[in-house]
């Protein structure tokens, strides 16, 4: 397999891999959508608005 032509397997141990780069990112964003004062927690549940109210 060639560098070039990675498959989700490649990326999702990369992820888990606690010396790899990718991984302090994969953690950073996890955080980021579990924390409800971050905007990418409102973005993961389909709301780019965290103060949008729904109409009845």
């Amino acid at each position: 397999m060639s560098k070039g032509n990675r498959s989700s397997n490649d990326d999702r141990s990369d992820s888990m891999n606690p010396n790899n780069p990718a991984h302090e990112a994969s953690e950073d964003n996890r955080a980021d959508q579990l924390n409800p004062d971050h905007e990418a927690y409102h973005e993961s549940r389909g709301s780019d608005d965290e103060d949008e109210e729904e109409d009845p």
